[in-house]
């Protein structure tokens, strides 16, 4: 039933009119009444008689004889929601998107599809494993491997030959990316590979019934490939025998609502109770995808060092001992003179220069020029920024505007930029380099491709386009101290991960391609992309988080509320010994939150313990919510 009550997580039996037995088939939706209420749910198994000794109610009403809730899926939902100390119900609702009648009631007409066509030579000849590792998809075995893809590479080409190799196999496949940009590469690469009527891309943006459309097209297995962003982990693939998912490292692949499961873990879930491959992919690496080759449970796909060097753009950063000896103001300036002098020599080349920028916006932060303290908002005390060079200072917590601000501590009204955003250094370059366009992509404007000519792209990460014709002739990474100083687990695994991507769409250094990071290159990080080994990064990330206990080495769930209630759940919770308890520390609105940390092969009985104490606390109808996520995105 679709309600999201801990201490009904279970299944219920209703009796079955004659009238309604042909349509109540296992996976259709149906209404049922409960607690004097109707509620909807599925119906997941027809059995001859059932074990409650009490009397029965009827199904109110099959809403559809649809079957949109294949068996697979509903195992599938159940070891997740078990995974996250969830509701089956809060899965399945993440699972199945809302019903379309007129979209359901459409005639299915048989639909001619071509013969595939022939597989031409494979990029993953560049791999050494790549071309074993396809064989082991046509011939259906479950190839579990973690790709570390080279600068430049076509990675939805790479992909959609995987899905050609896993289809003609005779199985089918399922793909997740981050966003509606990746997809529309990954449908365009599926298309030329496959040919037409073999794949659908799910995406949120398409509407309702266009969406719901294309879900029955799976859901009814008229397609073998579906791609999509996170909600495709759960598209109904009949005989799946491919799960793929790229750059895991991303965070809109952890879902915002209960229980918050992540697409990666999904997929791997899937593949294990599937017995299917898999393809974890990105030209960076997570902590998550190196324990999978150190626990052996999946291969390193990767390419030999003359490949990677062949393919790799040039990188520099600007504070070596070198640079610094040419340039003494590289270890304070923004834009150092190896910048200014690399993105001059690419646009006089005819090339685009990409420069990334971690903040958007023009001065998303302020500070008093005579004192630098931080510009602060007098009625909320949230930070104070600038939309505009004209603009006056407007809080980013409740939009009032600061004409007449003055700095509390010296009084004085002038200020200064304490974070530059795109805008801003958007506006810098354009004055720098006079006739040369200036472009920006972030939020408000996302640009897919920008063309093969004389350019300066000033993006935010996540928001680079593709540059047309081989690709970018120089691309620069600023601000690198707004991604390494954040107070985040994975701040450096992030930095690592956005600078990696950006500097994919370098042209080669053969081509002239070079890439430019404002930092100090002994820094692990920078050492890292300098080599261009994401591997060796991940290793060393994954080594010190297992030395320090921090997931994935370990598991860590975090329980958020009003203080009076997390106690109340911990008391409840039928804890091991084993499970150490960290906190509190405070959370947003007069909450705090508690972490409690277990080893992997304990955490089945952490989630299952946190799960029964939610379910009390719903029984006895507590009146405050408390939140339960196992393994955040955002630990700390």
């Amino acid at each position: 039933m679709d309600v999201s009550l801990a201490h009904l997580d279970r299944l219920f039996d209703y009796r079955v009119a004659s009238g309604d037995d042909e349509a109540a088939q296992p996976g259709v939706r149906v209404k049922v009444r409960f607690a004097g209420q109707l509620v909807n749910g599925f119906l997941l198994e027809r059995v001859e008689r059932s074990e409650h000794e009490g009397k029965l109610a009827f199904l109110e009403k099959v809403v559809s004889a649809e079957r949109v809730l294949d068996p697979e899926i509903v195992r599938l939902a159940r070891a997740v929601a078990d995974r996250y100390a969830g509701n089956l119900s809060d899965v399945l609702r993440l699972a199945v998107p809302p019903r379309h009648a007129r979209a359901e009631a459409q005639p299915v007409s048989d639909i001619d599809v071509p013969e595939m066509p022939e597989p031409s030579d494979s990029g993953w000849s560049g791999y050494p494993t790549g071309a074993a590792y396809l064989r082991a998809l046509h011939e259906g075995r479950p190839a579990r491997a973690v790709w570390s893809a080279t600068p430049g590479e076509d990675w939805p080409a790479r992909i959609a030959e995987a899905a050609a190799a896993t289809v003609r196999g005779g199985r089918g496949v399922v793909i997740v990316v981050a966003d509606a940009r990746d997809l529309d590469r990954v449908d365009r690469a599926l298309l030329a590979v496959l040919g037409a009527g073999r794949h659908v891309a799910l995406n949120a943006a398409l509407g309702p019934a266009e969406r719901y459309r294309r879900f029955l097209a799976a859901g009814r297995h008229r397609v073998p490939v579906v791609a999509g962003t996170r909600a495709a982990m759960f598209a109904p693939v009949a005989d799946v025998g491919l799960v793929v998912i790229w750059d895991d490292g991303d965070d809109v692949h952890a879902e915002p609502r209960s229980p918050y499961p992540h697409a990666r873990d999904v997929l791997l879930t899937r593949a294990q109770l599937a017995g299917c491959a898999a393809l974890v992919g990105g030209f960076a690496r997570t902590g998550e995808g190196q324990l999978l080759l150190e626990t052996g449970w999946a291969k390193e796909i990767v390419a030999d060092r003359v490949t990677l060097r062949r393919r790799s753009p040039m990188i520099a950063p600007t504070g070596d001992d070198p640079q610094l000896a040419r340039d003494p103001g590289a270890a304070i300036a923004r834009l150092p003179s190896l910048c200014w002098e690399t993105a001059r020599q690419a646009l006089a080349a005819g090339t685009p220069v990409l420069v990334q920028v971690p903040r958007r916006g023009y001065l998303p932060a302020v500070a008093c020029a005579e004192c630098r303290t931080p510009a602060r908002c007098p009625h909320c005390s949230g930070s104070l920024g600038l939309q505009g060079a004209r603009d006056v200072p407007t809080c980013h917590w409740c939009g009032r505007a600061a004409a007449a601000y003055s700095c509390p501590a010296c009084g004085e009204r002038r200020l200064r930029a304490s974070v530059t955003g795109a805008r801003r250094t958007a506006e810098e370059l354009g004055r720098a380099f006079p006739g040369v366009p200036v472009r920006t992509s972030g939020r408000d404007e996302i640009l897919d491709t920008v063309p093969a000519e004389a350019t300066v792209v000033v993006a935010t990460p996540g928001a680079e386009p593709v540059a047309e014709g081989g690709g970018y002739g120089a691309v620069l990474l600023l601000d690198t101290w707004a991604l390494l100083s954040r107070s985040d687990l994975r701040a450096a695994e992030e930095a690592m991960r956005r600078w990696l991507n950006a500097s994919a769409l370098a042209r080669s250094a053969p081509a002239g391609g070079r890439v430019v990071v404002v930092a100090d290159g002994s820094l692990v990080p920078v050492q890292a992309l300098l080599r261009w080994d994401p591997g060796w990064f991940a290793a060393r990330e994954l080594a010190e988080r297992r030395e320090l206990g921090f997931p994935p080495a370990a598991r860590m769930a975090s329980v958020t509320g009003p203080a009076t209630a997390v106690a109340e759940l911990l008391a409840q919770a039928r804890l091991d010994d084993d499970v150490e308890v960290l906190g509190p520390v405070p959370a947003d609105k007069d909450q705090e939150r508690m972490l409690l940390r277990v080893s992997r092969s304990r955490a089945a009985g952490l989630a299952h313990a946190l799960h029964e104490a939610a379910a009390m606390r719903s029984a006895r109808k507590a009146a405050v919510t408390v939140r339960v996520q196992v393994d955040p995105a955002d630990l700390f």
